[in-house]
């Protein structure tokens, strides 16, 4: 059981690592919107759509990344007092007893919306193009995300920048 857990901690690391390059083309995208409108007077959309599509899965994949770093906004003012093992016990309980439903409720929710929007090949409303499924696809993405570091954590198999 332990070595699943340690694959699936390190798959999820890679992921993440990968994703994390995913910044760079948003920008681009982002940043040439404007020249396409003016200058080339074609393309922007597109660009936005697939900026989009790119934004959406950096998010999904940076929401587990912060996770696992530690680096969310957390109200932690009685918890810094506590002994390392307790805080240890405490996140490894959270990540059971809260972050785990949490991310299975939002894929069984969501995965309706998200299979049909695949089997579709939903496209984007104004625009038409090709990709909003990708959208939605990243809800589950995320969810699946969190489930993923929450076992990982829950199992107390988690490295110490990862606790």
């Amino acid at each position: 059981m332990r070595s699943a857990i340690a694959a699936i901690d390190r798959a999820l690391g890679m992921l993440l690592r990968a994703g994390s390059l995913l910044v760079l083309p948003v920008s681009l995208l982002l940043f040439l919107q404007w020249p396409l409108r003016e200058w080339v007077q074609a393309y922007s959309r597109e660009a936005n759509d697939l900026a989009q599509v790119l934004f959406a899965l950096y998010v999904a994949l940076a929401v587990t990344a912060a996770t696992r770093r530690h680096a969310h906004l957390a109200a932690d003012a009685l918890a810094r007092r506590y002994a390392e093992r307790t805080r240890i016990r405490l996140a490894r309980l959270a990540a059971f007893a809260i972050a785990l439903p949490w991310a299975a409720f939002v894929l069984w929710s969501a995965w309706p919306i998200v299979a049909q929007a695949v089997r579709q090949q939903e496209s984007f409303p104004d625009t038409f193009n090709p990709g909003y499924f990708l959208l939605k696809l990243a809800v589950a993405l995320l969810a699946a995300g969190v489930a993923l570091q929450a076992i990982v954590v829950a199992s107390g198999s988690a490295g110490p920048d990862e606790r």
